[in-house]
């Protein structure tokens, strides 16, 4: 019997409880992303499904709209098969190199085509893009997952780029300059060719973390995405460019083109991951051939800036740092990118890690290209409740001893704190172990944590129950 395909909808049915259905008209203009500021607020983060999105024209579209999939780290971690979200940089790091290969299915079996649309009928307008934030050009898909080929080596890539919709049958596609996306482009046009390349929107939460992968280039992520599924990805070949270009299978929507050398248009300003609006750049330009999609299709997208994008890609770092780590840091135990500090800042905890290697850890994470703070801490604190790492650093960090700063190394161009037109940029480590035991059995050389009792406590416990919370300050 053919084991049954995981998908956006398998996800969303066994996740009933999560979801926030928003059943009155909505804008695709900013109402749904202004939803999800205030939930990020309140540190509250349902599924939203929009099923009357209202498009530019002012007519219903008939594709409903999910977005905040991805805002829950405890969320994510259960569709990834975790019982315990704070345990993902170890699983991920080892699934997402356990290269399973994608299973090749032909085009009558690819629910993503069950409907496809080419010519004049692949029409970007039929689709509820949003437009998120204020001094932004247009609607831009934000979850679409752009897949390029090495022509080369043959080998895809596939990145979550930006696309600004501009027409019927135009949008612009902004791969990040150093990505492999990017790199696939380049060789292109180096040849003075088109490059084939496709976006595939929605699938399930597994496959989403799975092809955001960091790998090496170049390597495919669809074994990547398999390895983290535990099963081989279902792929079909695409419409217009066949077995060059693939895409999942069991997507939802997929939007086909060709960008041709020499075509670049204005792109941005646009809501970025720092939560800032990054600048106006150059991009290439998609000439969309075909859309294809499922019957019923759900279109994905991701609130830019906001913790529905940061925690998947977080949480991807998470397992790339655990592996780099790793192998010069025994002693690793765990590694937290948090969302307060969008992609610039990861926490290191270490089990009395032998004199140096805290350093090592450090240095080593600082290699990453987005990383400019990492802090290490002892197996005591809690990498994931801040509040314990800012006071590891408070009470157990001498400037002059524990910290290290290094500059001119790699970092994100999109980092607002740059010099203009910086390429390079300053990063911090800072050391908050504890010193080696003076010998083996030896107590840490630091004060005892002031608690109370066992007892004490479970007596308090029962009193709170009976106080009423109602009218408390919340801070």
């Amino acid at each position: 019997m053919a084991r049954q395909a995981l998908d956006l909808r398998t996800f969303l049915a066994t996740r009933e409880r999560s979801v926030a259905c928003v059943d009155e008209p909505v804008d695709a203009r900013h109402v749904l992303t202004a939803l999800q500021h205030r939930l990020d607020a309140v540190a509250r983060y349902p599924i939203l499904l929009a099923r009357r999105v209202r498009l530019a024209d002012g007519a219903e579209s008939p594709v409903p709209v999910v977005t905040n999939l991805t805002a829950s780290r405890v969320l994510v971690a259960e569709a990834l098969g975790l019982d315990d979200h704070r345990r993902a940089a170890e699983w991920f790091s080892g699934r997402s190199q356990r290269a399973v290969p994608p299973e090749v299915v032909p085009r009558s079996e690819a629910p993503v085509q069950e409907i496809v649309l080419d010519g004049d009928a692949a029409d970007l307008g039929r689709l509820p893009v949003l437009t998120q934030h204020d001094l932004e050009p247009g609607p831009y898909l934000t979850a679409a997952h752009a897949t390029t080929r090495d022509p080369v080596s043959g080998l895809d890539n596939t990145a979550i780029q930006r696309c600004w919709v501009q027409g019927p049958r135009r949008m612009t596609w902004f791969p990040y300059p150093s990505s492999h996306n990017a790199r696939n482009l380049r060789k292109y046009h180096e040849r003075n060719e088109r490059c084939p390349v496709a976006f595939w929107i929605g699938h399930h939460p597994a496959v989403l973390m799975g092809t955001q992968a960091k790998l090496a280039y170049p390597q495919s992520h669809w074994q990547a995405a398999g390895g983290v599924l535990g099963a081989p990805l279902r792929i079909v070949p695409t419409v217009t460019h066949g077995e060059r270009i693939m895409v999942p299978a069991d997507a939802e929507i997929v939007i086909e083109g060709w960008a041709a050398p020499g075509r670049e248009s204005a792109d941005g300003p646009f809501g970025e991951y720092t939560g800032y609006l990054g600048p106006q750049v150059r991009a290439p330009v998609v000439d969309v051939t075909c859309i294809s999609m499922r019957r019923e299709a759900i279109y994905h997208d991701y609130g830019s800036g906001l913790t529905d994008m940061l925690v998947p890609d977080n949480m991807a770092m998470e397992g790339k740092l655990y592996g780099m780590i790793k192998a010069v840091a025994p002693s690793i135990e765990n590694v937290h990118v948090p969302a307060s500090g969008r992609r610039f800042h990861a926490y290191l905890q270490l089990r009395e890690p032998p004199p140096g290697e805290a350093r090592d850890a450090i240095t080593a994470a600082l290699a990453y290209r987005r990383l400019k703070t990492v802090i290490a801490v002892d197996e005591d604190i809690d990498i994931f409740a801040s509040d314990e790492v800012l006071w590891a650093v408070a009470t157990r960090v001498q400037w002059s001893r524990d910290s290290v700063s290094l500059d001119g190394l790699s970092t994100s161009i999109l980092d607002p704190s740059l010099d203009g037109g910086a390429r390079t940029g300053s990063k911090l480590g800072i050391d908050a172990t504890l010193a080696a035991r003076p010998r083996s059995g030896a107590p840490r050389p630091v004060p005892p944590r002031a608690t109370v009792p066992a007892g004490a406590d479970r007596r308090a416990a029962e009193i709170l129950g009976l106080l009423d919370p109602a009218g408390w300050p919340v801070e």
